[in-house]
């Protein structure tokens, strides 16, 4: 029997613990921390590396307000980020990003769905510009020892960021927004699920965004994260007809 890869590759968590999903003030309370905390690149072995708030913030933000992979994050390159959009166009364009490649094996994306372009939030369109911005600074720092990669999310010389590494600063920056250490990078996508779902998202749009090949799959990965109740269309109802 064919084996399925979108399902029998899912997530389960690292050491067997399942995913787990942030509440909104929590989400809003990450991102105002990792706005405004420094953090810093532990390189073993090595004199520690201080980054700037906007790196994980920028990370954060996108990661939890698009709903991409951190293996998609990771492999995100300016060239596949337009921060502008054509206003002008008919219809206009927003600012996107095109979700191409993934830090997998030979850079592929995990399905054929998960190529994707994505709208860009504010928020994020901010964090990026000011990420962007900071990156700049670390390239000019840098000099001759930078990696021109063209990557979104580098380290000081312009090199991939290790996984390691940003789990150890988002960790801390969940400590300091007062959630605790026990979240992982992932769990902003499992976030932007369970967010979606509660504000009445259809799982069809839902699995279109997150890139997942059919809503089976959202439903198996994400099941604790899906409203077990749809109530989108009695809500609207109830404010279209009141209580008469």
């Amino acid at each position: 029997m064919a084996r399925n890869v979108a399902l029998a590759d899912t997530r389960k968590g690292q050491d067997g613990r399942p995913s787990k999903s942030l509440t909104l003030d929590q989400a809003v309370a990450v991102i105002t921390a990792a706005r405004t905390l420094p953090v810093m690149e532990l390189r073993p072995g090595l004199k520690d590396v201080r980054r700037p708030a906007e790196l994980m913030h920028a990370y954060i933000t996108l990661s939890l307000l698009t709903g991409i992979r951190t293996e998609e994050a990771r492999a995100l390159r300016w060239a596949h980020v337009d921060l502008d959009g054509d206003p002008a166009a008919r219809p206009p364009v927003p600012p996107h990003l095109a979700v191409w490649r993934s830090v997998r094996t030979h850079g592929e994306t995990r399905t054929e769905r998960s190529r994707r372009t994505l709208g860009l939030p504010q928020v994020a369109d901010q964090a990026l510009r000011d990420w962007a911005a900071s990156q700049a600074g670390e390239r000019l720092a840098a000099g001759e020892r930078w990696q021109d990669t063209g990557l979104v999310f580098t380290n000081h010389l312009g090199a991939a960021l290790d996984a390691g590494n940003v789990r150890k600063m988002f960790k801390r920056i969940c400590t300091e927004a007062g959630a605790g250490d026990g979240w992982t990078p992932r769990e902003l996508r499992t976030t932007f699920v369970s967010l979606l779902s509660h504000r009445g998202v259809s799982i069809e749009e839902i699995a279109r965004l997150a890139g997942h090949a059919s809503t089976r799959t959202t439903e198996i990965v994400y099941r604790r994260e899906l409203r077990p109740v749809i109530t989108t269309g009695a809500e609207i109802m109830d404010e279209l007809f009141g209580a008469s």
